[in-house]
């Protein structure tokens, strides 16, 4: 009896010490003014399509920041060559910007060349790539603007890519990019041909081309490199020396089995690739700690609605204790919001570097979203770029594609 009251007297005082010490995060109701996305996307869409009106922005609740440490710069990164942000302006395609800037990053890395390259060129072939799958599935398909990283090497392998000089897809005095309309247009003419079995692949694909040509210009079927015109494929490959075999994409989670290729069950891998290398969660934040930390930045994608989520006080992400402590941060915390759709595939992004500050890693993250810039780059010191926690990443962030050195030790799993 004396044994067992003294453990339970051991058992308390631990829990006493533990509650104590945990970490509690506060929250808040946040109101937030008109930011970049209103201020200055949507007004410069304005000016070019004479267009009105700002949306009300909704109360949303966040973590207090007042006690969280977070940091306070850019320049306290350690950071590899990237181009400097570019906006994605009123459009769905963050994961053509990101990757984009993620294999600009990828090329200077092997070869040294500092190259600017079109994302919108890779848009505009996936919806060519989507008006065909269309007619095949009889319009059983997600047809949306969203896609996946691989998307990216996807097209360049079939349609190669060019420097963005060459194709911009904004017309003579568009400052931001504008797909609203475009897809309105696309996605009613897709709905046209299911309704009325109009199953002419090439009428399909014509018409979309038109569309897309009309509001974002036709990709040049040659440029001119050094005084001599070559095709897009032949510019990705014998100019900028890349090869998309080279790259993988990487997931963790639990409903498909580890040390497998897997299929990414999210809307936005609307073709289905089952080429994910699923790993454990810790074999996951391995790889993304080791690459970045050798040099090798990363292109990722996952959540970045939360309370946590601080674009506009911070331009930073962290997982409050209010939401799920650190130290329980794990494989089934991660599936359990993923299953109950808590997490899901909202954003591409590119980790181009890192920072150790408290025994923790933080990443700096390149955006091309509107939410990374508001206050204007006068005002936000920071502009274009985000700070993610290593728990946030651990949480919320789902997949990320790497070159396959990185990924050397663990490719011998796969079967």
């Amino acid at each position: 009896m004396k044994n067992t009251i003294l453990l339970f007297v051991i058992c308390s005082l631990g829990s006493v010490s533990f509650a104590q010490t945990l970490n509690k995060d506060k929250g808040t109701f946040k109101t937030y003014e008109p930011g970049y996305f209103q201020n200055s996307i949507l007004k410069g869409i304005e000016e070019f399509e004479s267009q009105k009106g700002i949306a009300k922005q909704p109360s949303t609740f966040k973590v207090d920041i007042s006690t969280l440490n977070i940091p306070a710069s850019k320049d306290d990164f350690k950071s590899f060559w990237h181009n400097a942000p570019v906006s994605q302006g009123n459009t769905n395609t963050c994961w053509s910007f990101s990757t984009t800037s993620y294999l600009e990053s990828e090329i200077f890395r092997t070869t040294g060349q500092k190259v600017s390259l079109s994302p919108i060129h890779t848009a505009y072939y996936e919806y060519i790539e989507r008006a065909e799958n269309w007619v095949k599935t009889r319009g059983n398909m997600n047809f949306g603007e969203g896609s996946e990283g691989n998307a990216v090497t996807k097209i360049w392998k079939k349609y190669g890519i060019v420097p963005l000089a060459d194709y911009s897809g904004l017309k003579p005095g568009q400052a931001f990019h504008t797909h609203e309309k475009m897809f309105e247009e696309l996605k009613n003419y897709a709905e046209f041909v299911k309704k009325n079995n109009i199953w002419d692949e090439t009428a399909v694909v014509n018409n979309f081309k038109s569309i897309l040509n009309y509001y974002i210009g036709t990709p040049p079927a040659k440029i001119l490199v050094n005084g001599r015109e070559i095709t897009p494929l032949e510019y990705m490959t014998n100019v900028l020396k890349f090869n998309p075999a080279d790259y993988c994409d990487v997931l963790s989670y639990m409903q498909e089995p580890y040390w497998k290729q897997v299929e990414y069950h999210v809307p936005d891998n609307w073709w289905h690739n089952a080429d994910y290398y699923n790993i454990p969660l810790d074999d996951f934040m391995t790889v993304l700690k080791k690459s970045i930390k050798a040099g090798y930045t990363l292109a990722i994608g996952g959540d970045v609605s939360e309370a946590g989520f601080l674009a506009r006080e911070a331009n930073a992400a962290v997982v409050p204790s209010f939401d799920i402590p650190s130290a329980a941060i794990d494989e089934n915390a991660r599936q359990f919001r993923f299953s109950n759709e808590t997490t899901t595939d909202d954003h591409g992004l590119h980790i181009v570097g890192y920072l150790e500050k408290d025994g923790v890693t933080w990443f700096l993250v390149k955006d091309s979203g509107a939410g990374s810039r508001t206050g204007g780059i006068e005002k936000n010191k920071n502009f274009g770029y985000y700070f993610f926690h290593e728990d946030y990443v651990k949480l919320k962030m789902m997949d990320f594609m790497v070159h396959k050195d990185m990924m050397k030790d663990f490719l011998p799993k796969f079967k």
